[in-house]
């Protein structure tokens, strides 16, 4: 009978712990995971970095959204977001200085610039201007123009790993012999890896 109780009273510390650590979505988070597009496997070779796809959270009507640059950037339900990914795993992370910057204000802000990157269509060129996007460059422009934050530093295309025959064979396919190694870039992992975020949750 001793035994039972320590068992139950574990499990319960185990379930409570659990249910503890459950991720809870807030409108600007930033979620990260490994795409399963065809592009994905270049992009994390080139970066060096399992993720290759990020977007931004919104609460909407009390459900969790993601903002995410695909074809063409919107708005998708967090549990559909997540089934994207591979092994429907992914990383949240968070601003350090959350509770003072994400003011009611400033959330109402972040909401009114990202629904106007929403019907741009999906920059698989990778240049840095805001006829169309990518997901990085959403996310950075995004907390860029509501907060003057920079999450991380702009890096030309050409300080990637661009060697790999997987990497060389998709710039090859995007842009012929006319490669942009000079153009402005921000890839997922430089967000992921800023100092101004904080992990909230990982899958896993």
């Amino acid at each position: 009978m001793k035994y039972i109780l320590l068992s139950f009273l574990l499990l319960s510390a185990l379930v409570a712990e659990a249910t503890a650590q459950a991720y809870r979505p807030q409108t600007g988070d930033i979620l990260f995971q490994t795409s399963q597009s065809d592009q994905s496997q270049a992009i994390q070779v080139a970066t060096k970095s399992p993720y290759s796809h990020v977007g931004v959270v919104f609460i909407r009507d009390d459900k969790p959204f993601v903002l995410e640059a695909v074809e063409p950037v919107q708005f998708t339900p967090m549990n559909i977001w997540i089934k994207q990914g591979v092994n429907s795993s992914y990383v949240a992370k968070r601003l350090l200085d959350s509770d003072s910057i994400l003011t009611k204000e400033n959330l109402a802000e972040l909401l009114a610039v990202g629904k106007t990157f929403v019907g741009k269509h999906y920059d698989d060129q990778y240049q840095w201007s805001d006829s169309s996007m990518y997901c990085s460059e959403l996310v950075w422009k995004l907390y860029y123009e509501v907060f003057g934050i920079e999450l991380g530093a702009l890096a030309k295309l050409k300080s990637f790993d661009l060697t790999d025959p997987i990497v060389s064979a998709k710039l090859k396919e995007r842009y012929g012999t006319k490669i942009p190694y000079e153009e402005p870039v921000v890839a997922p992992v430089t967000i992921l890896e800023s100092n101004l975020l904080t992990t909230v949750y990982q899958s896993k």
